[in-house]
C-alpha cells in the first residue's frame, strides 16, 4: 500500500498483491470464509490511515525533515513533550472521506442542549420497503425521544430525564459512502436477516448541513450484495469511469447501460426472486473537495 509514496494521484494495484497485503495485515481474511463488505471497508480506511500517519511521522522525524529552530521573540519553540502532537497529520483518507456529525440531545425539562461533534468516513442509515436514499438520510436525522429506559442523564438537572435526539451533518466530506443496513437481528428468528427492500438510490444527491449548504453529489461507485443471507453470497460491484459504467464480478468486466443500476434498487416484495442488492453506495461531491 505504498499510497503516501506514489508521486500521482490516482494509480492502480494489482488485485493479487493487494489481497496478499490483506491478508497479511489481518488473519481474519486468510481464510475463505464469508466477509461483510462494510467491516472491510472500514478495517481497509482505519488501517490506511494507520499507515499513512506512522509515514507522515517517520518522515517529519527524519534528520533530513528537520528544519532549524524557529527564531521568535522569546526564543526558539520548543518541540512538545514526549514528542507529542497536539494533532494527527491529515491523510489522504482524511480530506476524501471524513465528514463531522454533531450529536444533539435536548433536556426536556431544562430546555439545555448538549452538543457533541464525531467524525465518520461513512453513514450506516436503515432502511424501509420502497423507499430512497433522500427519505433514508432525513430519517437519519430526524428527532429521536428518549424516554423510559432510555432516559438521558442531564447533568444541570443532575438526574435522568426524558430528552430529544438528533443527528446533524455539520461537514460533508469530498466523498460520501453511505451504507444500507439490510442485515438486521430478529429477535423471533435468533439471527440476522437480510432485508431485500427496494431502495432507490439517484445518480444526483443533495446533502444539506446544519447550516444549511446544499451539497451535491455524483453517484460513482456500487457494491452489490448478491444472495439471501449475510452468513453466505458473493459481491459485485459497478463503477463508473470516463462516463462509462463498468460491472465487475472477480476477474470479469463489461460495460453495462446506466440503467442497469436500478435492477440493484432491491425488490418489492419480500419473497422475489432477485437477491441483487445494493448495500454501499459512493458519491462524489460535486463542488470540489470541501
Amino acid at each position: 500500500m505504498q499510497v503516501s509514496q506514489s508521486k500521482k494521484k490516482t494509480g492502480v494495484i494489482a488485485p493479487k498483491r493487494f489481497v496478499q497485503r490483506v491478508k497479511k495485515q489481518n488473519e481474519l481474511f486468510r481464510s475463505y470464509m464469508h466477509q461483510d463488505a462494510h467491516e472491510f471497508l472500514n478495517f481497509l480506511l482505519n488501517e490506511l490511515v494507520d499507515i499513512l500517519e506512522k509515514e507522515a511521522s517517520a518522515a517529519k522525524d527524519s534528520p533530513q525533515s528537520l528544519s532549524p529552530p524557529e527564531k521568535v521573540p522569546n526564543g526558539p519553540v520548543q518541540p512538545l513533550a514526549n514528542g507529542v502532537r497536539k494533532d494527527p497529520p491529515v491523510t489522504l483518507v482524511h480530506k476524501n472521506f471524513q465528514g463531522t456529525l454533531t450529536n444533539e440531545t435536548r433536556c426536556l425539562r431544562c430546555e439545555t442542549v448538549t452538543a457533541r461533534d464525531e467524525t465518520f468516513f461513512d453513514l450506516s442509515v436503515d432502511i424501509e420497503q420502497n423507499s430512497s436514499i433522500t427519505s433514508c438520510l432525513k430519517n437519519f436525522c430526524s428527532t429521536e425521544t428518549l424516554n423510559a429506559e432510555d432516559k438521558f442523564f442531564c447533568d444541570k438537572c443532575c438526574s435522568l430525564q426524558e430528552a430529544q435526539k438528533r443527528m446533524k451533518i455539520k461537514k460533508a466530506p469530498h466523498i460520501l459512502v453511505i451504507h444500507l443496513k439490510r442485515f438486521k437481528y430478529i429477535e423471533q428468528l435468533g439471527r440476522y436477516k437480510k432485508l431485500s427492500y427496494r431502495v432507490v438510490f439517484p445518480m444526483e444527491l443533495k446533502l444539506s448541513t446544519s447550516d444549511d449548504v446544499d451539497n451535491e453529489y455524483s453517484l460513482f461507485a456500487v457494491v452489490v450484495h448478491v444472495g439471501s443471507g449475510p452468513n453466505h453470497g458473493h459481491y459485485v460491484s459497478l463503477v463508473k469511469s470516463h462516463n462509462h459504467w463498468l460491472f465487475f464480478d472477480d476477474e470479469n468486466v463489461e460495460m453495462v447501460e446506466e440503467s442497469t443500476l436500478q435492477t440493484f434498487f432491491g425488490s418489492s416484495h419480500e419473497y422475489s426472486g432477485n437477491t441483487d442488492h445494493g448495500y454501499i453506495l459512493f458519491y462524489e461531491g460535486l463542488g470540489g473537495k470541501s
